[in-house]
């Protein structure tokens, strides 16, 4: 027993250290390239998001999480539109009003890794990686824009380029030290669509680093002050649709508070029902047959004192007077007329009663009965009750 309790304590404490340990363990870092709008993991774009009223001084900020053409169909929609997605696919009305919106002065600018649709085939963009060269330096074509050295990213997030685009209408911004493009300007009348394959340079894990920082912000300053901003979250499915059967229900302010109210009610009813049927239910006693007990006492009397003459008149009278009640017959002859009577009215065989009239004139008269006397009268006794009718 104290082996035991031993080896449990050691079990608990080591169960404990355990729990301690899990418990101040650091989280895991989170690498996927979400680019949402709140989040803080490395691929996130919260510190971009907070910084843009910096990037553009008095700017207000408007995110949007409608398809591009019902956004820039209304004319009040001017500014600047910036996309930061995973993957972009827009189509033939979104390209149109696209085309619309920047040559009325707007401003685009859209970062993207998978370049999709109507947009991508009409200005011809195609993406590879510089996989084979490890990561890969960047900088800006503008004099004016060129830092002391290039700026070197960890984790591959400027490894991306153009391979293919109109050269004829895009002006190359920025280069990798391998001479591929991967900042585009390409003019629409009055405004400019920028486009840039690094999203990753623009995510809180490049941001928080001095040289990330100012690479965002010069890649940002192509583009003209503005009133106001508008965050693309369509693109990036930001806010994912509810295909929940309740969003009927949460998606009305009436609904759902009788939803809720059904539910409280529902939830009180079932607290009510378990307080009642958990009361302790007393055990009563089943009522006692009487009359069993007054059979099995005197059936007892009787077998212990062998008195088979008394029996046998007992049963031959308690049968007369059966017969005089039911049938209304005289039992005071026990003859052939009162056989083929009996025979007659009760419905039993004439044999049957023939032989049952001969067994009680026999025992009616003797003092001393045998057992098996007294089972064969009891024997036609039960079987005229079982055939009469």
């Amino acid at each position: 027993m104290k082996d035991f309790k031993l080896l449990m304590l050691v079990c608990f404490g080591g169960l404990l250290v355990y729990a301690i340990a899990q418990y101040n363990r650091p989280p895991r870092v989170n690498w996927k390239p979400s680019l949402y709008y709140k989040d803080k993991i490395p691929f996130g774009t919260a510190v971009l998001h907070q910084q843009l009223s910096q990037v553009f001084p008095g700017a207000s900020v408007v995110r949007t999480n409608s398809p591009l053409s019902k956004i820039l169909h209304n004319s009040q929609t001017a500014g600047t539109y910036l996309v930061f997605a995973n993957t972009t696919e827009f189509n033939k009305y979104d390209y149109n009003e696209l085309v619309k919106y920047l040559k009325a002065g707007n401003n685009v600018f859209i970062t993207t890794f998978v370049w999709n649709g109507f947009l991508a085939d009409t200005l011809k963009l195609r993406t590879r990686s510089e996989f084979r060269n490890g990561n890969v330096d960047l900088r800006f074509t503008s004099p004016h824009l060129q830092p002391a050295k290039l700026y070197h990213f960890q984790h591959d997030i400027s490894n991306q380029y153009f391979s293919k685009f109109d050269t004829a209408k895009a002006v190359v911004l920025g280069q990798n030290r391998l001479g591929h493009s991967n900042y585009l300007q390409l003019k629409f009348g009055k405004g400019s669509l920028y486009l840039c394959a690094n999203p990753h340079l623009f995510t809180n894990y490049s941001l928080l680093s001095p040289q990330g920082a100012e690479y965002a912000a010069k890649a940002l300053s192509y583009l003209p002050v503005t009133n106001k901003i508008y965050w693309d979250q369509f693109q990036n499915k930001d806010i994912a649709e509810d295909e929940s059967p309740l969003r009927v229900i949460f998606g009305n302010d009436s609904l759902r508070y009788a939803y809720y109210i059904a539910l409280f009610t529902t939830l009180i009813f079932i607290i009510y029902q378990m307080k009642r049927r958990q009361r302790v239910i007393p055990v009563i006693e089943p009522l006692q047959n009487a009359t069993l007990d007054f059979v099995n006492v005197v059936g007892q009397v009787y077998y212990e004192q062998r008195n088979n003459s008394d029996i046998t008149h007992k049963k031959i009278t308690y049968l007369l007077e059966h017969i005089r009640t039911v049938y209304n017959l005289k039992t005071n002859i026990l003859n052939k007329e009162f056989t083929d009577a009996l025979a007659q009215k009760t419905g039993i065989s004439p044999e049957r009663a023939t032989e049952l009239v001969m067994m009680i004139n026999y025992l009616h008269n003797h003092t001393k009965i045998a057992d098996n006397e007294l089972i064969k009268l009891n024997q036609l006794i039960e079987e005229f009750y079982a055939e009469s009718r």
